[in-house]
């Protein structure tokens, strides 16, 4: 069974039981380009503009009670997720966004329709555009919406990037004794803990919360009130503030209405920012990622300092193997998010006067990014982090084999003999603090004081000042 609906450019028929209309029909079949749809939170996000505003317009007198009733249960309705098979649009459907936001409009006309017991598509009750849209353009709700869906993403996302930051700083802790060899490109450095590796991968976490959270104040400024270019034309002074307060207490985010809203119509540089941002958190959970396969290689012929909980079989032909799959899920996201943060910045450059018709990818890019990064912060805190244990024994041993502690004694006898004495260490086989007793060059005693674990891995000369007490005690008049 079918409906017939009419537009300006002619008449479709429409499936009777079908909440969209001619409009939806229409960018079906403009834009067949795949199954992929339009994300939850979008959706939810623009049916709490559209409940705003029709509370509005109930409140100026412009919708009569019936109706804006009707209108509101729709729209919250789609807020709860009632008709997503309904929203069919294609995110990358040309028009800036209007073919979603007209799938939108007759969506929750039909549901008011039916709410007020009248078929579906009698839109001379309860019009897609002259009541749902009333006051409103695609181009100040459809951006008012990302900015919702953005800031309440943004919002979960640093909340599990403290989590894993969290997760970190117990590592940190539980690690802190744990001596083990430094490495700089790849080659054996310095001595340092395990548990200041942890740390240092949790301080970089903490610059990626402040960040996210810094990000919410320039998004939660939308341009809803503008309209078609951001004048307000055919918006009433008072609709923008009834609606915008109401949007505060119904999605419980803190927008506000942009100082200008012709500018903020035309600029999205606030979404490409976060999107920056995004990256940057990518980038250091590349790292962290990486860092882990790397000190968990092995587990025998690799670095096998630590040790990832076993998920799953890594293979279908080698029995028992088990690889680092958590670490390698993150490197894929953090890829994505980067490339993602390219298409993003493209798309928000090539804005056009007084719009930007690219808002589709750069809105359905960046809540891709912002829900992998979620998710997989979880999955990395909850499967992998918080199951992690060290390998005490493979740490004393590479670090006894590792030559790294020479650095500590170049104070006292200079580089170019530190270096010599490295150079023995290697070819020999010898442990660094067995070449410098045969030398002479300090006693078990001094020895012992510079290579403390503790004053390998803080600031300062390693043993000095305990040296200093020893040396006076003996009454020598050298002195280090």
């Amino acid at each position: 069974m079918f409906r017939k609906e009419i537009d300006f450019l002619g008449e479709k028929l429409v499936p009777q039981e079908a909440y969209y209309g001619i409009h939806t029909l229409r960018a079906l079949e403009n834009f067949p380009l795949s199954e992929e749809r339009v994300h939850r939170e979008l959706v939810w996000a623009i049916g709490l503009v559209k409940k705003a505003c029709a509370f509005a317009n109930k409140e100026l007198g412009f919708l009569e009670e019936k109706k804006a009733y009707a209108i509101l249960e729709a729209c919250e309705e789609l807020a709860e997720g009632r008709f997503d098979d309904q929203i069919l649009i294609h995110p990358l459907a040309g028009g800036a966004g209007t073919s979603f936001n007209m799938n939108v409009n007759e969506v929750i006309a039909n549901r008011a329709l039916e709410i007020l017991g009248h078929p579906k598509g009698r839109y001379e009750i309860v019009h897609p555009i002259e009541d749902v849209n009333l006051h409103q353009s695609t181009n100040d709700v459809f951006p008012t919406s990302v900015k919702i869906a953005v800031l309440r993403l943004l919002k979960e996302l640093a909340q599990e990037v403290a989590l894993l930051q969290g997760e970190f700083q117990k590592k940190e802790k539980e690690f802190a004794q744990v001596l083990k060899v430094g490495r700089t490109e790849m080659q054996d450095a310095c001595p340092v803990t395990l548990g200041q590796e942890f740390g240092a991968w949790a301080e970089a976490l903490n610059r990626d919360w402040w960040r996210l959270n810094k990000a919410s104040e320039r998004v939660r400024q939308v341009n809803l009130g503008g309209t078609a270019v951001g004048t307000g034309l055919n918006c009433p002074n008072e609709f923008v503030e009834i609606a915008i307060e109401k949007l505060r207490e119904i999605t419980g985010l803190p927008v506000a209405k942009a100082e200008n809203l012709f500018e903020a119509t035309q600029n999205l540089d606030a979404l490409c920012e976060v999107s920056g941002f995004l990256k940057t958190l990518a980038a250091n959970l590349i790292k962290i990622a990486g860092d882990l396969r790397f000190l968990s290689s092995g587990p025998k012929a690799g670095i096998g300092e630590i040790k990832l909980p076993e998920l799953q079989a890594g293979s279908s032909i080698m029995p028992g193997k088990v690889n680092p799959v958590v670490p390698e899920m993150v490197i894929q996201v953090g890829i994505k998010t980067i490339a993602a943060d390219h298409a993003i910045t493209l798309g928000c450059s090539l804005g056009n006067l007084e719009l930007n018709p690219f808002l589709p990818l750069i809105s359905q890019e960046l809540i891709t990014s912002l829900k992998l990064l979620k998710k997989s912060c979880n999955i990395l805190r909850e499967k992998c982090i918080s199951g992690i244990t060290v390998n005490q024994e493979r740490c004393k041993e590479l670090f006894n084999q590792s030559a790294c502690v020479i650095t500590a004694f170049s104070p006292y006898l200079g580089y170019e003999v530190c270096a010599e004495v490295y150079k023995e260490a290697v070819s020999s086989g010898k442990r660094v603090e067995e070449i410098l007793l045969a030398r002479g060059y300090f006693t078990e005693e001094e020895l012992r004081l510079i290579l403390d674990p503790q004053e390998l891995t803080t600031p300062g000369i390693a043993g000095l000042e305990k040296l200093k007490e020893i040396i006076q005690k003996r009454g020598d008049k050298e002195c280090f």
